[in-house]
């Protein structure tokens, strides 16, 4: 059996695997206090992780039928995210690891939620290219193996999930705004222009577009002070089409570029019921196959880790009792 543990950001999950990949159990702890404060509070979401970590644990192995002996490998997520949510989850690992005397598997955090394909019956071929997206990152990646990735394009400012939080705030709905967004676009018409940046290569930029919405918002609320209220609906609407053209126009320049037809989402923002069906709809267009996996895998969750953990435990790379949480983890080939 392999345990893992995600701890990256607000959300505190431990999963168990068997030897053959299989998913046994995978538990969410999550973080309901952040809505309060309109996003996430590190030091309040270090002190939950602390919190929840042991009964998480406790209640993946029940789950899975097993107890803390019939370990073999525990996986973790180093990095990137938040430095003191890292720090619980690597130091629970270690703590556990050193105890039982087992190995221990360092994890990317956008490797697992790549990789996360892998939990579903339908999976990509190698190489295919992955679009991930959530609230802290927007990149364009290749994965050649499980532990061969390479990144053809980020942000080189904000991230989507990003532009969809904070245009929520600007319209004053609840965080994460993401979810809010996405249920009224599909009741709403894209009828308000905002313009697609010109960013060269496989780069993305979401800050201009935030300008662009708050200025329009400015603008249209001076001569109508109910023009959110009146139009909310088409104003996500409109939003979220311009978000999910950005993101896959450069998906698909990049399939051109490299000729690979297997295209994947993944993060948070790939449980967007917008950017799902432009996925599809890009994939017939161009005959090619695309892959999204199931919502609860989108958003961070132990399932991923140990999906992750499970390849580079089956090819021997272990981690030190020296490794530490690594809060700007770049993604690179181990």
């Amino acid at each position: 059996m392999l345990l893992a543990i995600e701890s990256s950001c607000d959300d505190t999950s431990a999963a168990v695997m068997d030897a053959e990949g299989r998913l046994l159990s995978n538990v969410v702890a999550t973080q309901e206090m952040h809505r309060r404060w309109g996003g996430v509070v590190p030091e309040a979401a270090s002190r939950a992780h602390l919190s929840n970590i042991v009964p998480v644990v406790d209640e993946a192995l029940r789950r899975a039928g097993c107890g803390k002996n019939d370990l073999r490998a525990i996986a973790f997520t180093r990095g990137p995210g938040l430095p003191g949510s890292l720090h619980v989850g690597v130091s629970f690992a270690k703590g556990l690891g050193l105890a039982l005397g087992i190995p221990i598997v360092e994890v990317h955090h956008i490797q697992a939620h790549i990789l996360a394909h892998f939990l579903e019956e339908k999976k990509p071929s190698f190489p295919f290219l992955c679009l991930t997206v959530a609230g802290g990152h927007t990149q364009i990646v290749r994965i050649d193996s499980p532990i061969s990735m390479t990144i053809l394009g980020k942000t080189i400012d904000d991230a989507a999930g990003e532009a969809f939080d904070k245009t929520g705030k600007l319209l004053g709905l609840d965080y994460p705004a993401g979810p809010i967004i996405d249920r009224l676009a599909r009741q709403g018409t894209p009828r308000f222009a905002f313009p697609e940046p010109a960013i060269p290569h496989l780069d993305f930029s979401f800050s201009g577009l935030k300008t662009n919405i708050l200025r329009f918002l400015e603008k249209n609320m001076r001569e109508n002070p109910a023009f959110v209220q009146e139009n909310l609906s088409d104003i996500c609407a409109s939003v979220q089409e311009r978000i999910v053209s950005i993101l896959l126009n450069k998906l698909e320049k990049a399939a051109l570029q490299t000729d690979i037809r297997d295209l994947a989402l993944a993060g948070g923002v790939s449980a967007n019921s917008g950017l799902r069906s432009g996925l599809t709809a890009l994939a017939e267009k161009h005959g090619w196959q695309c892959y999204v996996p199931r919502p609860e895998h989108c958003t961070d969750n132990a399932a991923m880790v140990a999906m992750a953990g499970h390849f580079k435990w089956q090819a021997g790379l272990y981690a030190d009792q020296e490794v530490t949480a690594e809060p700007h983890w770049a993604l690179t080939s181990p």
